[in-house]
C-alpha cells in the first residue's frame, strides 16, 4: 500500500471516504482516530459536510472521548502539506491571551492518515468548536440590535487581531465564521489562509464570490486579502444592528450571502440592495455601503483596514450633528463623512472651489454720498416732471419724460458703483469661470466606464489566453516526446530486425564457407590431374597437345561442351566451355571425344567430392563468428546511440518547454503588474471622479445661489435701499 500524492492519482470523493470511514479501525493509523466513531446519517452512514476541497467529518476518539473534524481532501491542493505546516506553525505562535476572543482552532496535518482503496491520503484532523454559522445566528437574533451591535464589534477585534500578526483567513464568509454559546467567535476552514512564511506563493481559492470583490485573483494573495470581504461583513452587522428590518428586506434564506451579493459589487448602479443601503436615512449605514461600492472597483492592496469603530451613540451623534467623537467639528478634506469613519476611510484631500473663502453680498450695505445724493435727486425729477405737464408746455411725452430717465440713468451709474455690485459679479464670473474648467462629470463617468470595460475585455481576453498558451506548449513537448518515440521505434525496429538476421547470416556465412571450400577442393584436385599423363578414352598425345595450347591442360581448365552444328559437312560438333565460361573449338575435337572428355572429367569430379571436407575448421569458423560478432556489436552501438539521441531530444524538448514556460510565466507576471497598476488607475480615476463630481455639484449650487443673491441687488431692490436703508 502506497501513499498517495495529487500528482500521482485522484484523490477519493466524498461517498469513498464515507465507505472507508464506517471500520475507523481499519481506515486509520493515528492511535487516536482508530475506532473513532463518527457521526451518522439517518440511512447510518457517516455524515459528510462538502465542499470544493474536501469533505469533513464528525468523529469521536473512543481512547480521549474528544470530538473532531477531520477533513478528507477530494482534490489536489500544490504544496498542501507546506502550506499547513506554515499556518499552524504561525498559529501556535499566538498567544490566547493577546486575542480579543478564543477564534483560532487547533489542528494537525496528518500525511498519511485514512486509507482508501489500496493507498493512503491525507487528512485534516481539527478540534471541534460547538457553534452556529453567522447567518442562522442572525436568523435568530437579528432583532437583538445590542447584540448584533455586539457582535459586530467583535468581528472588528477579530480582523485586528489577524491584521496585528499578518494573517489573512482567505476566505471570510458566514459559513467559515461561527457564532459560539458566550457569542465570541470562532474562525473555520484554514485552506486557503496567508501568513508570513506562504509570501511570494499564490493563493489556492478565490473565497466565496458573494463576499470577494470582483477584481480579486489569484495573484492577490498576501496580509490585505481579507479587506474587502471585512468591510462587507462589517457592513452587513452595523446595518442590521441599525435597522433590523434589514435581514429580512434584504436577505434571502436560501441564499449564500448575508445583505450583498457578488452582482451587486459588479453591477452597483443596477443593485436594488446596494442602492437600498446608499439610501438608507442613517449616515453611518449609507456612509459604509458607499465605501463598499467604491472599495468594489479598487483592487484589494489599496483597500484601507477595517479600524476599530466607535460606540453606536457615538456613531448616531455624529450622523446627526456632523461632529466628531471628540466633541470637534470633522476635519476638512474628509469629503462630509461622519468623524466615526475616520481611520476606516484613507485619508484623501477634498478638492473644494477657489473661491469658497468668498461670499456673494445678498444685499446692499451702508449708503454712501452718492446714495444720498440719488436719493435726494428723484423727489425732484419726479417734482420736475409734474410741473412741466401741468404748466401744459408744448413738449412731447419723452421731452416731459427727460427728468425721469435722467434720475434713473443716475440711480443705474449709483448702483454700479456699489462695492456690492462689483463684488457679486466678479464672485459669479470666478464660479463661472472655475465651472467652466471642470469635465462634464458625466462624460468623464462614461469614458471611464468604456476605459473600464475595454480594460476588462482586454484583460480577461489576456487571462483567458495564458493558460491556452500553457496548454499549446505542454502539447508541442508532448507532441515532440511522441515523434522523437516513433522515431526511436522505428529506427530500433530496424536495428532489432538486422540482429535477428543475423543468425541466419551466420548459417549461411557458414553454408557458403563450407562450400567455398569444398569447390576449392574440388578444383584443385581436377587441376592436379593432366590430359596428357591420364588422357580420356581416344585422345591421343596429339589431341592433347592441341587441347593444352586451346589452355585446356587439365580437368580442371574446361567445364563441359556444347554441340555444335556443322552445316559445310552435315554433322555435328562440338565446343568446349573453358572454366572462364569462354566457348572454343578445337580441331579433332568432335562430339564423341567431347563426350570422352566430359565423362572423364565427371568421373573426377565425383571422385574428388567423395573426399572433399564436410566441415570447416575451427578456426575457419571461428573467423566467420567473430566477423557476426562484430557486426551484431555494431548493430548493438547504433541502437543504443539511438537511445541517447532519443533521449537527447527529449532533453532538448523539455528544456524548450521549460524556457518557454518561464518566458510566459515572466510576459504574465509583468501584465499582472501592469494590470495591477492599471486597476490602481482607475481606482485613481474613479476617486477623483467622484471629487470631481462633488466639486462640480457643488460649483453649480454655487453659482445658483451666487445668481440668486445677485437678485438681491436689483435696481428695484436698490431704490428700497435708497430710502429705508434695507
Amino acid at each position: 500500500m502506497g501513499s498517495a500524492t495529487g500528482a500521482q492519482r485522484q484523490f477519493p470523493t466524498g461517498a469513498a471516504y464515507a465507505e472507508a470511514l464506517q471500520h475507523t479501525q481499519l481506515c486509520f493509523h493515528h492511535p487516536e482516530l482508530r475506532g473513532a466513531q463518527p457521526e451518522l446519517t439517518k440511512l447510518g452512514l457517516p455524515r459528510a459536510v462538502s465542499g470544493a476541497f474536501a469533505s469533513v467529518f464528525s468523529l469521536t476518539s473512543v481512547t480521549s472521548g474528544q470530538r473532531y473534524a477531520i477533513k478528507c481532501f477530494t482534490r489536489h491542493v500544490p504544496d498542501q502539506e507546506l502550506r499547513y505546516q506554515a499556518i499552524s506553525s504561525r498559529l501556535a505562535q499566538l498567544n490566547p491571551a493577546e486575542l480579543s476572543q478564543p477564534w483560532n482552532l487547533g489542528f494537525e496535518y496528518l500525511p498519511d492518515a485514512i486509507s482508501v482503496g489500496q493507498d493512503r491520503y491525507p487528512v485534516l484532523k481539527m478540534d471541534w468548536v460547538e457553534g452556529v454559522t453567522l447567518s442562522s445566528w442572525l436568523d435568530d437574533n437579528h432583532s437583538h440590535r445590542f447584540a448584533v451591535e455586539r457582535l459586530a464589534d467583535r468581528f472588528e477585534a477579530l480582523i485586528r487581531d489577524l491584521a496585528a500578526h499578518e494573517i489573512a483567513h482567505g476566505d471570510l464568509q458566514h459559513g467559515n465564521l461561527l457564532v459560539a454559546s458566550d457569542d465570541t467567535l470562532r474562525l473555520v476552514d484554514y485552506d486557503g489562509m496567508y501568513v508570513p512564511a506562504l509570501a511570494g506563493m499564490s493563493g489556492t481559492e478565490r473565497g466565496h464570490r458573494n463576499y470577494q470583490s470582483p477584481l480579486r485573483g489569484n495573484d492577490d494573495f498576501g496580509a490585505t486579502l481579507d479587506r474587502f470581504s471585512a468591510w462587507v461583513i462589517f457592513l452587513s452587522l452595523k446595518a442590521i444592528a441599525t435597522d433590523p428590518a434589514l435581514w429580512n428586506g434584504l436577505h434571502d434564506p436560501s441564499g449564500e450571502f448575508l445583505l450583498l451579493t457578488e452582482e451587486d459589487f459588479k453591477n452597483p448602479g443596477g443593485s436594488t440592495r446596494l442602492q437600498a443601503l446608499l439610501a438608507h436615512p442613517d449616515r453611518m449605514v449609507s456612509g459604509l455601503a458607499g465605501q463598499v461600492r467604491s472599495f468594489a472597483c479598487q483592487p484589494l492592496d489599496v483597500l484601507p483596514p477595517l479600524a476599530p469603530a466607535v460606540t453606536r451613540q457615538q456613531t448616531a451623534t455624529t450622523a446627526a450633528s456632523g461632529i466628531s467623537a471628540s466633541g470637534t467639528a470633522s476635519p476638512p478634506g474628509t469629503g462630509g463623512l461622519p468623524g466615526w469613519m475616520t481611520g476606516h476611510v484613507p485619508a484623501q484631500t477634498a478638492a473644494t472651489p477657489t473661491a469658497s473663502s468668498d461670499t456673494a453680498p445678498a444685499g446692499f450695505r451702508t449708503r454712501g454720498p452718492l446714495d444720498v445724493t440719488t436719493a435726494v435727486f428723484w423727489p425732484f425729477m419726479l417734482a420736475a416732471t409734474v410741473l412741466m405737464v401741468l404748466a401744459g408746455f408744448s413738449v412731447s411725452l419723452i421731452g416731459s419724460g427727460v427728468p425721469v430717465l435722467a434720475a434713473i440713468a443716475l440711480t443705474a451709474f449709483a448702483r454700479g458703483r456699489r462695492t456690492e455690485q462689483t463684488q457679486s459679479r466678479a464672485f459669479l464670473a470666478k464660479l463661472t469661470n472655475e465651472l467652466a474648467q471642470l469635465d462634464d462629470p458625466a462624460k468623464a463617468g462614461e469614458k471611464l466606464r468604456k476605459d473600464r470595460a475595454k480594460f476588462d475585455a482586454a484583460e480577461a481576453k489576456r487571462t483567458a489566453a495564458y493558460p491556452r498558451a500553457q496548454d499549446r506548449l505542454t502539447a508541442r513537448y508532448h507532441g515532440e516526446l511522441k515523434e522523437a518515440e516513433k522515431r526511436r521505434v522505428r529506427k530500433q525496429r530496424d536495428m532489432d530486425k538486422k540482429i535477428d538476421e543475423l543468425s541466419d547470416e551466420l548459417r549461411r556465412s557458414l553454408a557458403k564457407a563450407l562450400t567455398d571450400k569444398q569447390s576449392a577442393y574440388v578444383r584443385d584436385q581436377l587441376s592436379r590431374r593432366l590430359i596428357v599423363q591420364s588422357p580420356p578414352h581416344g585422345i591421343g598425345p596429339k589431341l592433347a597437345a592441341r587441347l593444352a595450347a586451346a589452355g585446356i591442360r587439365t580437368a580442371a581448365d574446361f567445364t563441359g561442351y556444347r554441340p555444335v552444328q556443322n552445316t559445310h559437312y552435315n554433322s555435328t560438333g562440338a565446343a568446349l566451355v573453358l572454366s572462364s565460361g569462354r566457348v572454343i573449338d578445337v580441331h579433332g575435337i568432335g562430339e564423341t571425344k567431347a563426350i570422352a572428355l566430359d565423362a572423364w572429367r565427371k568421373r573426377l569430379v565425383t571422385s574428388a567430392q567423395a573426399r572433399q571436407p564436410t566441415a570447416l575448421s575451427t578456426s575457419e569458423r571461428q573467423l566467420i563468428e567473430q566477423g557476426a560478432a562484430r557486426r551484431q556489436a555494431q548493430f548493438g552501438a547504433q541502437r543504443r546511440a539511438v537511445e541517447t539521441e532519443t533521449e537527447a531530444l527529449r532533453v532538448k524538448a523539455r528544456k524548450q518547454m521549460e524556457e518557454d514556460q518561464e518566458r510566459l510565466r515572466r510576459e504574465h507576471a509583468l501584465a499582472c503588474d501592469q494590470a495591477r497598476q492599471q486597476q490602481q488607475e482607475f481606482s485613481r480615476r474613479t476617486i477623483a471622479l467622484q471629487q470631481d463630481s462633488a466639486l462640480h455639484r457643488t460649483l453649480s449650487e454655487t453659482v445658483e445661489a451666487a445668481k440668486l443673491r445677485q437678485r438681491g441687488l436689483s435696481l428695484a431692490r436698490y431704490l428700497r435701499f435708497l430710502y429705508i436703508g434695507r
